[in-house]
């Protein structure tokens, strides 16, 4: 992003990114509790964002750690001790609805883990070190990974603590669950779920946020 700062904090229609993500998680009706997993140095206005917000489920910081994984087993450890399923967001795709939060936790009652996730329409190519095409894989089989994501609370906590045991380095909490052998269901996404990247993502968001009927035309 370039930015001088996390980009959570940087302003959608003139509001902080991080306050769409939080008012969309509130709106869900089946999101009882939520944790944001900060850094020390951004937990101070992140707080002073959420406590603007007035949402209707407490909001909970979380110590953030090194790595994703380490971020997330955080997260895991401090859920309210009742909880039995957990739904893990990236805070910067800001664009997620209510809707497709209640539509993971709903195939969530039923499976063991999902990730929200969308058909790929491009043709993709797989690239060697040499910039030359290797393979082109089947496009019927390749979909674009999305957040949420969702899990039973434990398997995921055995999951991580197989991953540190272990030495796993992976990029997301499905991950875990492939390597662990346990399977991953996929719950259709949402094209306008974009992760806030680029500056022009910014610029895509306003205008998704206009469409949707936010900071007038």
């Amino acid at each position: 992003m370039g930015a001088d700062r996390n980009k959570l904090l940087l302003p959608l229609l003139g509001e902080p990114i991080l306050a769409w993500t939080l008012r969309a998680a509130a709106a869900a009706r089946s999101i009882a509790w939520i944790g944001v997993i900060a850094q020390p140095v951004d937990r101070p206005e992140f707080e002073a964002i959420a406590a603007t917000l007035n949402l209707n489920k407490p909001v909970v910081f979380v110590a953030g750690g090194a790595t994703r994984q380490e971020s997330v087993h955080n997260g895991l450890r401090s859920l309210p001790p009742e909880a039995e399923r957990v739904l893990i967001h990236d805070g910067a795709r800001c664009l997620a609805t209510p809707e497709l939060f209640d539509r993971c936790s709903e195939v969530l009652a039923r499976e063991r883990g999902l990730i929200a996730a969308i058909a790929v329409k491009d043709t993709i190519k797989v690239v060697g070190g040499d910039r030359r095409v290797e393979s082109t894989p089947d496009r019927a089989k390749l979909w674009a990974a999305q957040t949420p994501q969702g899990f039973e609370v434990q398997t995921l906590r055995e999951c991580h603590d197989r991953g540190l045991a272990e030495g796993w380095e992976v990029t997301d909490d499905a991950a875990l669950f492939e390597r662990c052998g346990l399977p991953v269901a996929i719950v259709e996404g949402e094209e306008t779920n974009l992760k806030v990247t680029t500056p022009q993502d910014l610029a895509i968001g306003e205008f998704i946020l206009r469409q949707r009927g936010h900071g007038g035309s």
